[in-house]
């Protein structure tokens, strides 16, 4: 039977790779452990943050694996279940079910586009067949819409306990509550878009799964106490003060490689992405590594860099040419192989 609600901040946890791009559980371990320490709610394997797409199935169950074993019952584990059809989903829930998880977050079907029955008709059978619960989640960016009508008619499904939006649209969010609360109080509605926290909880949503927890938890738990103690004035300083932070991780490089350089600035061995980046988007990492940690100084988590942070804002463009840039990667890599870390 569906367990309690879901409420809280769920980090969509990052996984430290070794030298050989392989999963590094011993760090991933302590990743765990420290995000635990800070506070979040609850962890979130397997998420986009997570870089689900880039493991196979059975490096996906290894990692809920490792999660769960390390949480130990502590914090509730969403787990990311998001395979690519049913079959496999429901092999993961089961799977997922075993290990202890809390529910499993499941986005609508992806690649193929679908008529929102299909989607509703996805969603009714996995709950009617899976031993776990199932957090839906809509990220229409890259897999099909779960309309609110259709959320509206799953969520009279028990197994369905709540719904995760990353659609980034503050009014479909409002409306999606506004729907289905009244008809599903227990129904967990969670963000996943950072940068609208703050408005989400404030109009009643029971958390979100935040991917700045991963990097800063100590900050992004505090904005939640205090949004839901009404102290919004401290709240909104908080929140104000994490857009330039999330900004520059998630948009000013490309994505996940800004939160692999915030969580590596927080102390962790993160490894190399297994997708490969062009000599300027590795340019671009490196640039955009002294803004970020300039930042996280800011928010008194980590201190500042030994060259200082005198340049306020966001980074300016190099300007560089493609030699000096090649030149430059040419150099990184020369450090990491005399480090042994590739």
């Amino acid at each position: 039977m569906p367990g309690k609600r879901l409420q809280g901040i769920f980090t969509p946890n990052m996984v430290p790779l070794d030298g050989r791009g392989r999963i590094h559980e011993e760090e991933l371990r302590r990743l765990v452990e420290w995000l635990i320490e800070k506070g979040v709610t609850g962890i979130y394997p397997n998420g986009s943050t997570g870089e689900f797409t880039r493991f196979s199935f059975e490096e996906r169950k290894e990692i809920v694996r490792i999660v769960a074993d390390q949480a130990r019952g502590r914090v509730p584990i969403l787990a990311g279940a998001a395979e690519a059809n049913i079959d496999m989903v429901l092999e993961a829930c089961r799977y997922y079910a075993d290990l202890g998880c809390t529910a499993a977050a499941i986005c609508g079907p992806y690649y193929y586009k679908l008529s929102e029955a299909s989607v509703e008709e996805y969603f009714a059978e996995l709950a009617r067949r899976s031993p776990l619960d199932i957090v839906l989640y809509n990220i229409p960016q890259f897999s099909n819409e779960i309309s609110i009508p259709t959320v509206v008619r799953l969520c009279d499904f028990p197994r369905i306990v709540g719904i995760k939006d990353s659609s980034r649209d503050m009014p479909r969010f409002l409306n999606l509550m506004n729907q289905v609360q009244p008809r599903r109080p227990d129904f967990s509605c969670l963000i996943g878009t950072e940068e609208m926290l703050m408005p989400a909880l404030i109009m009643g949503a029971d958390g979100g799964t935040i991917a700045s927890s991963g990097v800063v938890p100590e900050v992004v738990m505090k904005l939640y106490r205090l949004t839901l103690e009404g102290r919004w004035e401290e709240a909104r300083k908080i929140q104000f003060g994490l857009l330039d932070l999330i900004n520059a991780m998630l948009f000013d490089i490309e994505f996940p490689e800004g939160f692999r350089v915030g969580v590596s600035l927080r102390g962790f061995q993160m490894g190399q992405s297994r997708q490969k980046l062009s000599p300027r988007s590795q340019c671009d990492v490196e640039r955009v590594r002294h803004h970020i940690h300039c930042l996280l100084s800011e928010h008194g988590v980590v201190e500042e860099p030994p060259e200082g942070c005198a340049l306020p804002g966001r980074p300016q463009p190099s300007g560089i040419t493609e030699e000096q840039v090649r030149a430059i990667v040419q150099a990184v890599v020369a450090k990491l192989r005399q480090e042994g870390r590739v």
